[in-house]
């Protein structure tokens, strides 16, 4: 293959990786809806540590663990970021209605 080709592809992967962080995006926002919902605290890091662990597991490299570890690091604590936001989110509108 040519370096277009291999450019094409990667690209195309980037897209499908792009649609599968927000799909995941989507399952951690109504996560934390239950967990507002049980008054469950955001930060479970016993989950985090299953989550990396699990990444870890089935990762068949190139990637070493380490950075595959990294990656879903960061991945959990955007979808942190995201929980944390709509929550902030629904106790605006909570009190607004209120209101």
């Amino acid at each position: 293959m040519s370096l277009s080709d291999w450019r094409r592809q990667i690209d195309e992967i980037d897209r499908k990786l792009v649609e599968l962080l927000n799909q995941r995006s989507r399952c951690a926002l109504e996560v934390g809806k239950i967990k507002q919902a049980e008054n469950l605290p955001l930060y479970q890091p016993e989950r985090e540590r299953e989550v990396l662990e699990n990444a870890e597991r089935v990762n068949p490299g190139p990637l070493t663990d380490a950075a595959i570890r990294r990656l879903f690091e960061r991945i959990i604590d955007e979808a942190r970021s995201a929980e944390r936001e709509a929550m902030h989110l629904r106790d605006v509108v909570d009190k607004d209605e209120k209101l």
